[in-house]
C-alpha cells in the first residue's frame, strides 16, 4: 500500500512537472497535436499507478520522451508555417458574408446543428448577420457580424470611454503579499490604514486589491 502511494505521488509530480513544460495553452486551446500528447501521457502514467510491478523509469522514460517529442515539435512549428500546417491543420471559413459553405462543413465533419450551438453560445440567432465563421485549429469557433450588426464601441457612439486599471491583490485569504505592495505603490502603513477605516485585522480580511486609480475591494472573511 506504501508503495502504491508513493508512486501516485511522484507520478503527480512529474505530470505536473510535464505540464507546466508542455505550456499553459495546453490547459484550455489544446491543438491536434497536443490532445495526443496529453492522452498518451495520461495512459503512460495510469499504466504505472496500475501496475505496481512496472519500474518506474518504465513508464517515466517513455514520458520523458513524449515531451520532448512535444517542445522539438512545438519548437518547429514557431519555426515552419509548412510543420504548422502539418501539425495543427488551418482555420476553416464555415459562413462567408452571411452564406454556410457546405462544403467545408462536409470537410470539418461539423452538423448544422453544431454549427447553430456554437453560434448560439456567441448570442448569434440569425446566420444572415454573420459575415464571417472561422473554426480554429483549437476547434473554437471564431464569429464576425456584419458592421451594421455589431455592438457599436465606445469610439464609434462617441462615448468618452473611462480608462480601465488593472486591481492588484494585497491581502489573499489573511495574508499580505508584500511583492504587491511595491507593485501598486503602497507600503505597510497604507495597508494598516485601510484596515483600521474598515474596522478590520489582516487575518479578518479574505481579499483586499487596489487599482490604479485608488479604487479599493474589500471582502471581510466569513464567520
Amino acid at each position: 500500500m506504501f508503495t502504491s502511494y508513493w508512486r501516485t505521488l511522484l507520478i503527480y509530480l512529474v505530470l505536473i512537472v510535464v505540464i507546466r513544460l508542455m505550456g499553459k495553452r495546453q490547459i484550455g486551446q489544446m491543438e491536434p497535436s497536443e490532445f495526443v500528447v496529453t492522452m498518451f501521457v495520461a495512459n503512460l502514467a495510469s499504466i504505472l499507478m496500475e501496475d505496481v510491478d512496472l519500474p518506474l523509469y518504465a513508464g517515466l522514460i517513455p514520458i520523458g520522451t513524449v515531451l520532448g517529442l512535444e517542445l522539438v515539435l512545438a519548437g518547429l512549428s514557431m519555426r515552419s508555417i509548412k510543420i504548422r500546417k502539418l501539425l495543427c491543420g488551418k482555420p476553416v471559413i464555415l459562413i462567408e458574408n452571411g452564406k454556410i459553405i457546405q462544403g467545408n462543413l462536409r470537410k470539418t465533419r461539423v452538423t448544422l446543428d453544431e454549427l447553430t450551438g456554437h453560434l448560439r453560445e456567441k448570442d448569434v440567432l440569425d446566420l444572415s448577420s454573420v459575415q464571417y465563421a472561422i473554426l480554429e485549429t483549437n476547434g473554437n469557433l471564431s464569429v464576425f457580424p456584419f458592421p451594421k450588426d455589431r455592438p457599436a464601441s465606445a469610439k464609434e457612439a462617441g462615448i468618452q470611454a473611462k480608462p480601465q486599471y488593472f486591481p492588484i491583490t494585497i491581502i489573499s485569504d489573511g495574508k499580505l503579499m508584500p511583492e504587491n505592495l511595491s507593485v501598486a505603490g503602497k507600503d505597510r502603513k497604507w495597508v494598516d490604514k485601510v484596515l483600521q477605516e474598515k474596522d478590520a485585522r489582516l487575518e479578518d480580511t479574505w481579499l483586499l486589491t487596489v487599482d490604479g486609480s485608488d479604487h479599493i475591494l474589500f471582502y471581510r472573511r466569513d464567520g
